[in-house]
């Protein structure tokens, strides 16, 4: 499956599972239950991965957490931002030559995101 298509699953998930849990929740909430969507549309979903990073030739195993990696391809993040002005769940992609576009490569992802949950 290519990666626009897994990012368009994600989406759709993250979309489903706000319109059931609501805004408000904390993070953790929100990544259990859309790891267990994204398993029901066929998706393989790992959580809390570790993401190493090398830092002037030193390895830190566990430079970063990553919320989910789905088919060992997109990264997703999670986050809750409480002052947007209304509720909704936005999969952000991830902009060329940014730093998450630089880090995402960096660790052999091809895609990425952060999900953001805010309320009303």
């Amino acid at each position: 499956m290519k990666e626009n298509e897994i990012g368009m699953l994600i989406l759709a998930a993250a979309i489903e599972v706000h319109r059931e849990l609501g805004p408000g929740l904390l993070e953790s909430v929100y990544e259990v239950v859309l790891a267990v969507e994204l398993s029901t549309r066929g998706l393989t979903v790992a959580r809390q991965i570790p993401v190493p990073i090398v830092y002037k030739g030193i390895r830190f195993d566990e430079g970063f957490r990553a919320d989910l990696i789905v088919n060992g391809k997109v990264l997703v993040e999670l986050k809750y931002v409480p002052q947007f002005a209304r509720a909704f769940a936005v999969l952000k992609p991830i902009r060329q030559g940014s730093q998450d576009q630089r880090f995402h490569s960096r660790n052999g992802f091809v895609a990425g995101g952060a999900i953001r949950h805010g309320t009303r």
